[in-house]
């Protein structure tokens, strides 16, 4: 690991603040991926994201919708139909989600081997 000056340290600690208030709670990353993968109205998006609510995903569409990674459109029904695409700035998200699955991927396999190994022991 690089080792870094006080001033580095800062402004890398800023950068993440910066993402990670976007980012923050588990459900925004899961979101703009099925966005991204082509979900496009509120009932697909909760179904596929097991284990958010209706109010939460509301809310967490409305922060990505104020941090410019989506749009919001309403066609005029009968019935009124809401839609939500993913802007061409939620792409630029892409690598980190990359990163973030693989490490996460790894992470668990680590977790399961550390568990596996310990109930060898028992």
């Amino acid at each position: 690991m690089l080792k870094h000056n006080a001033a580095e340290c800062t402004h890398t600690i800023e950068g993440l603040r910066s993402a990670l208030t976007v980012f923050s709670g588990k459900w925004k990353l899961q979101i703009i991926v099925a966005l991204l993968s082509g979900v496009h109205h509120f009932r697909g998006l909760e179904r596929s994201i097991p284990g958010i609510s209706t109010k939460v995903l509301a809310k967490e569409l409305k922060d990505l919708e104020a941090h410019q990674l989506l749009a919001r459109t309403v066609h005029p029904g009968p019935p009124v139909v809401v839609e939500y695409q993913a802007l061409p700035y939620a792409s630029t998200l892409e690598p980190v989600i990359s990163i973030l699955k693989d490490w996460g991927n790894a992470h668990q396999l680590r977790l399961d081997a550390a568990s596996a190994a310990h109930t060898q022991e028992v």
